[in-house]
């Protein structure tokens, strides 16, 4: 504090006279005082005093801090806000640099350099640091965007990263530039004069506030306001106050749909109803469409089983289609309720998304929420005709559509086939695949066998269309005793297949090769060989034929021999291998009748 009355005690006329040619009389003392408060100042660099303006130009005002030389402070730091600066006002500047031995400051006019930007800019940190501390909430206003985050002014400028925006980092951080915000003091460097805030922790510790009492009042069954945050293809997250709730979308309508994004948005205020609770892990389910009449209620009633209805497919897999009757009310047309007839490979051959189709209800499960569909059962079922159309022993015309191991499949119409077994292809040939007698794509004509329409199958014959040449034919063609000539068509270890004609085999046994005992038949006969055999045996009831190749030569004389010989055998039980017997060789009686068996 300056004393007043020691400054007037001053009786030296020759400061006096000097400090009048200085300043005029009236103001001479309030200079003094000025003059003597200024010496003691501190004027170290980086030290903030007052100063006088004591001459202003276009770029720069001179101020006078009591220093031995003055200094100079542009005009460009002096806000568009702020009063023109003018010649006598006092301003509070930082010394930035002081004269030494080296020379003069870096200022035109003077030997020091001061800033009134820069001092007060230290002026409001310190006043900040009196107010502010770490932990403490402040509130300011975002006044721009920096690298890694944002500036924000709360009386000095202070750094709010990009993390510490929002729980869930912004997509542009710069939308909350001329915003408001409220934050909590994270870090003060008072060396660097720099403070770091979090909006984040704030919301994060308000959120936790409000997490512990939502969790206590909330109940199943509430239905409450909450705010869409976030939407993923499963369902959106809907902030209720303080803690988020799933809303899945099974759970957002009763009907169908594709993503979320159909029936919310983010930061969409909607009304939910809370399904679940999980107090322990803090999850809650949310439910959309529960807040309407659940449309499956009384279905039973509304769909009966073999009712007719119109529909939309709304959704087509490889299995089957989905139809959409009413909103919320789907049912599944499998791939094999579709059609009758037709062979459908995939549901796409019949229908497509959009498709407006008749169906019919095949079954109701009111507590799974599922209808079985469909479709083939709204038109009339050609297997009702099946009878009527295709009688048994009516010949028909079809195409082989499909050969397997044992028959071939012969479409007669679109969706009803016929199966002709291999053993109804030949009355003589021995087919062992039915590629031996007929190719795929083949225009046949067959019989009707039989029809069996409660498993819809058609049996088909094709050696029917002909007469049985067993029941005379044969019989009447091959007597035993008679000499043939034949092709070897194969050869087993029991025996050797002799073709006779067009399909008809017999057997020629390994017994009946040689009179010497014959281990390997193709020792006798190679496949292909012409030979002449004797008709030992034609059983018609059997279909086969028994030949001999020893007894070719053999008088009436030996044929009696093994006629007795064979006759005595048969009073002895053999146990004897059926598969050994293909060709028909038996044991009933004289192979051959001799001329005292027709007497």
């Amino acid at each position: 504090m300056v004393n007043r009355n020691l400054i007037r005690s001053l009786e030296d006329d020759d400061i006096l006279a000097d400090l009048a040619l200085m300043a005029p009389e009236d103001e001479v003392e309030e200079w003094m005082i000025e003059n003597f408060t200024a010496e003691q100042q501190d004027y170290n660099s980086g030290n903030i005093v007052e100063g006088r303006i004591v001459e202003i130009n276009d770029e720069w005002a001179l101020v006078d801090v009591g220093f031995k030389s003055e200094g100079t402070v542009g005009l460009d730091e002096w806000g568009p806000d702020e009063d023109t600066p003018k010649v006598g006002d006092m301003v509070k500047v930082l010394i930035e640099e002081m004269e030494d031995e080296l020379g003069a400051a870096d200022d035109p006019y003077g030997m020091i350099s001061l800033s009134k930007r820069k001092a007060e800019k230290i002026i409001e940190w310190e006043e900040m640091m009196e107010t502010v501390a770490e932990g403490q909430v402040v509130t300011g206003t975002v006044i721009r965007k920096i690298k890694g985050g944002l500036l924000v002014d709360i009386g000095v400028n202070v750094f709010l990263p990009g993390s510490q925006v929002d729980i869930r980092r912004p997509g542009d951080i710069g939308d909350f530039i001329g915003r408001v915000v409220q934050a909590e003091v994270l870090k003060i460097d008072d060396t660097r004069r720099n403070i770091v805030i979090s909006r984040r922790s704030l919301i994060e510790r308000q959120r936790e506030e409000d997490r512990t009492y939502l969790m206590q009042e909330l109940e199943i069954g509430q239905v409450r306001i909450g705010i869409v945050k976030n939407i993923a293809d499963f369902g959106a997250f809907v902030d209720l106050g303080g803690i988020d709730g799933l809303l899945h979308i099974t759970d957002m309508a009763w009907e169908r749909i594709g993503h979320p994004t159909e029936m919310v948005s983010i930061d969409q205020e909607i009304e939910v109803k809370v399904l679940h609770i999980d107090r322990e892990k803090q999850k809650i389910a949310l439910g959309l469409k529960q807040k309407d009449r659940n449309p499956w209620e009384n279905i039973e009633g509304k769909y009966p089983v073999e009712s007719t209805h119109p529909g939309e497919v709304v959704n087509v897999m490889s299995y089957g289609a989905f139809v959409k009757l009413e909103p919320g009310i789907e049912g599944l047309v499998h791939i094999s309720e579709m059609s009758w007839t037709k062979r459908v490979n995939h549901p796409s051959e019949l229908v497509n998304i959009g498709d407006k189709i008749e169906v019919m209800i095949l079954g109701v499960d009111p507590e799974g929420q599922q209808l079985s569909l469909g479709m083939k059962q709204t038109l009339k079922n050609p297997w009702d005709e099946v009878l009527e159309k295709y009688p048994e022993g009516k010949d028909v015309t079809g195409k082989v559509r499909n050969l397997t191991n044992y028959g071939a499949f012969i479409e007669l119409e679109e969706g009803i086939d016929g199966l002709l077994h291999v053993s109804d292809m030949s009355w003589t040939r021995k087919i062992a695949h039915p590629s031996e007698v007929l190719e795929k794509g083949q225009e046949l004509e067959c019989r009707i066998l039989s029809v069996d329409e409660s498993r819809r199958r058609i049996a088909l014959g094709l050696k029917q269309l002909d007469n049985d040449p067993w029941d005379g034919d044969i019989p009447d063609k091959y007597q035993p005793g008679q000499l043939v000539k034949g092709e070897v068509t194969k050869i087993t270890n029991f025996g050797v297949f002799i073709g006779l004609e067009d399909g008809l085999e017999g057997l020629l046994h390994v017994s009946e090769l040689s009179d010497d005992k014959v281990d390997d038949p193709e020792e006798v006969v190679k496949v292909g060989d012409s030979i002449e055999v004797k008709v030992l045996r034609v059983d018609t009831d059997e279909r086969k034929i028994g030949l001999s190749l020893k007894r070719v030569g053999w008088s009436e004389e030996q044929e009696k021999s093994a006629a007795a010989a064979e006759a005595a055998e048969s009073t002895v039980p053999v146990t004897m291998d059926e598969g050994n017997l293909k060709g028909g060789l038996g044991s009933a009686g004289p192979l051959i009748p001799t001329q005292e068996d027709n007497e």
